[in-house]
């Protein structure tokens, strides 16, 4: 008989880690809606005493979105009471908390005497907190995860002792994270069979694990872990994460249904909505989806040798272990051109994941119709791009409302722009090294500013001379960094755009650190 896994999704917590990652509160929310489309059991819908943006989303998401919605919480009773105020209006609510249990976590964050002088006596002190956190946790809902970071690396005996307490507390879910990626596969799977061994209330709880992918090992050590005895794997749609990612959710997933001879196991996710889900999430976070991932990349279904085609044309099953319907690569797209009608535009939409009121169908029409005057087909690409820029987002601080470039092989690049900065028109003028030079030029003149460009990647996001193209910019100020995202059919215009919400998201960062309550630092890295 088969097991079935649960599957956590991490996206909205983890994986916006991703350096400038960071989502809107209605960007979320979308993601959320798609989420539960894909028919993960449970969402990690953020860490909501960090900011009041990061309570405002999970609080919206739990009150809309049909999932387990969990939100995550330091082992103290402000983060636990946040959390839980956060996710009181889901069906179904999860607090999560955790403390460090590796020495080096303990080390270098209960350094401080007061937890104890030696690292006997900072041990004890983690082990009350935790339990202390998931005591109060259970005064609140009935769904409490304990995770124990960086499990890794941590002494086993310990680490035994504090899972065995976190149950005994009231823990429903335990959580292994592999929090540095370090562990390899028969490593990390003699880990959770000696915590089988040794927790004697081990059977109280599920076991669950939480890898990332420093050494490219977080779906093997996943795979590796469930062969052991785990039964909630944590994973993100495309991988993303802190620094090279978690275990990716369709790499897993597919794992385990492409292996049903070796992995007696299965999960409740709705496969087809897999392409959809990377590509919302890959548009919205503005983190390409490399060519050659898995499951989900460009190339992932596409061959090119000469030997490998004829080997297709003569039976599919030469090259390929799944089909690309299996996870919603549609062959046959449906193409919408000028002449198409709403209601046309909505059931593709619908198809794509997309729920669109009618006064948010009668503004994406609008923009769907200037789009196929230029390009005459309009493809499904071309439809998820689209709506990158059409979900709901706060009123910005500053908009382009006009730009004008003149270049030519002896001319010195100049570009004039008109913004609206905060309700005030200003229009300005400046030279370059080159057009997307002299915008940016202009735009700094005109914010009397000037930011650090990180990264500038251009590409082509749909097919054919009229493609819309796509900037993804990242910009710093000081120790963080904020992404841009811009696209159009032309590129300088995209890129102006993706300057601009870069900017944006760099201005209410800061307007969000003066006007929050609390402000202190967060270690939310589970």
């Amino acid at each position: 008989m088969e097991d079935q896994i649960i599957i956590f999704d991490t996206t909205l917590r983890d994986g916006e880690q991703s350096p400038g990652a960071s989502l809107n509160v209605y960007e979320k929310l979308e993601i959320a809606h798609q989420l539960a489309k894909l028919k993960v059991d449970v969402i990690e819908a953020g860490f909501p005493v960090s900011s009041p943006q990061q309570f405002e989303a999970v609080k919206m998401i739990a009150g809309e979105v049909d999932a387990t919605i969990a939100a995550l919480s330091r082992a103290k009773e402000l983060d636990i009471k946040k959390a839980y105020e956060a996710v009181r209006e889901a069906p179904k609510q999860r607090i999560h908390t955790f403390s460090s249990t590796s020495d080096y976590h303990i080390m270098g964050k209960f350094g401080d005497p007061r937890y104890g002088t030696s690292i006997q006596e900072k041990r004890a002190t983690v082990l009350q907190m935790s339990i202390d956190a998931v005591r109060y946790a259970r005064t609140f809902c009935d769904d409490v995860e304990f995770s124990a970071e960086d499990a890794g690396r941590t002494d086993i005996g310990y680490l035994s002792e504090v899972i065995e307490a976190a149950i005994e507390a009231g823990a429903t879910t335990v959580n292994i994270p592999d929090t540095t990626g370090y562990t390899l596969p028969e490593e990390f799977a003699n880990k959770i069979l000696e915590l089988r061994k040794r927790v004697k209330n081990i059977n109280r709880a599920i076991i669950s694990v939480h890898c990332h992918n420093d050494l490219g090992l977080a779906v093997a050590n996943s795979i590796s872990a469930v062969r052991a005895g785990a039964r909630q794997v944590e994973c993100t749609i495309n991988g993303i994460g802190e620094r090279a990612g978690n275990a990716s959710l369709e790499e897993f997933v597919m794992a385990l249904n492409v292996r049903k001879d070796i992995l007696p196991f299965h999960t409740a996710i709705e496969t087809k909505e897999i392409y959809n889900t990377s590509r919302m999430v890959s548009g919205f976070t503005g983190i390409i989806v490399q060519p050659n991932k898995a499951i989900v990349g460009a190339n992932a279904f596409a061959h090119e040798s000469g030997i490998h085609q004829d080997g297709m044309l003569k039976n599919r099953e030469t090259y390929e272990i799944m089909t690309p319907e299996d996870v919603g690569v549609q062959k046959t797209k449906i193409v919408l051109g000028r002449h198409s009608g709403r209601h046309g535009l909505k059931v593709r939409l619908q198809e794509l994941g997309y729920q669109l009121t009618e006064d948010e169908l009668n503004k994406t029409y609008r923009k769907f119709t200037d789009l196929a005057d230029k390009k005459k087909e309009v493809f499904d690409d071309d439809l998820r791009v689209l709506m990158g820029d059409q979900v709901k987002k706060k009123k910005e601080d500053y908009v382009l409302d006009y730009w004008q470039i003149n270049i030519g092989t002896h001319a010195i690049p100049t570009a004039t722009i008109k913004m609206t900065v905060k309700e005030q028109i200003i229009q300005e003028s400046a030279t370059g090294d080159g057009p997307v030079d002299a915008v940016f030029n202009a735009i700094d003149r005109a914010l009397n500013t000037k930011y650090k460009i990180e990264s500038y990647q251009v590409r082509s996001v749909t097919s054919g001379r009229k493609a819309m193209g796509e900037v993804l910019l990242r910009i710093r100020n000081g120790n963080k960094s904020y992404n841009g995202r811009g696209v159009s059919t032309d590129i300088i215009e995209a890129s102006a755009i993706a300057y601009l919400q870069a900017i944006n998201r760099l201005q209410g960062d800061l307007s969000n650190q003066t006007d929050a309550k609390q402000k202190t630092t967060y270690s939310n890295v589970v």
